[in-house]
């Protein structure tokens, strides 16, 4: 194996939160299911790793999710809005990209192929922060009307959103129970994202202005 994929392979990882959909999956005896969700994950996260890759930005580190996944990048305060632009559209293109090449997979294969794929697509490209919906609208905030107050406002809509769609599931309990924990994760990240708010703002508009 080229030891640049091996490298890439090693900074993967899968977050807890997903570990017991993995479990339930087991569990119900589909394991090829399984192996279909989680190879189109990884196939997401090195979408937005080789996106990294070619805007000249090392991955720390790639924590598979259960939307998609998390990726650290060094200096990610430092970064350019428009390679975090880039970044951010890396996964949902390659994601794109699976939905492009199901015509030519066995029609047994490619009918929950196609289904993973609209599935991951739809739920990353939900604008709101950390999603990769979310991303690519504050990437744009920053490269066109960069003011705190165009981030707290986004990062409030945000929050709102997200604190509806903890409200639904847990009113439509035990079904929606992933849901719920997914949209609480969500929910808490955007929290911190909004307490840091102002400092982050401040730094990247200060390298911005350094860069320029």
């Amino acid at each position: 194996m080229d030891e640049r994929a091996y490298a890439i392979m090693m900074r993967m990882t899968i977050h807890p939160l997903f570990l017991p959909i993995l479990f339930s999956i087991v569990l119900s005896g589909n394991i090829s299911y399984y192996a279909l969700i989680l190879s189109s994950l990884i196939i997401h996260e090195v979408g937005h790793i080789i996106a990294a890759y070619l805007c000249g930005v090392k991955v720390e580190r790639c924590v598979i999710m259960p939307y998609g996944g998390e990726i650290e990048l060094k200096g990610n305060n430092s970064i350019a809005p428009k390679k975090q632009l880039v970044i951010a559209l890396g996964g949902p293109v390659a994601t794109i990209c699976c939905i492009a090449a199901t015509p030519f997979l066995d029609p047994l294969l490619a009918e929950p192929v196609l289904k993973i794929q609209i599935v991951l697509l739809g739920i990353n490209l939900i604008p709101i922060w950390p999603l990769d919906g979310g991303r690519i609208i504050m990437s744009l905030i920053h490269i066109f009307y960069p003011r705190i107050r165009m981030v707290e406002f986004y990062l409030t809509i945000s929050l709102i959103l997200i604190a509806i769609s903890v409200f639904i599931t847990f009113i439509l309990l035990p079904k929606s129970l992933f849901l719920l924990v997914l949209s609480i994760f969500l929910f808490l990240q955007i929290v911190n994202e909004w307490r840091f708010r102002k400092y982050r703002f401040a730094f990247e508009k200060h390298v911005i202005k350094r860069l320029t």
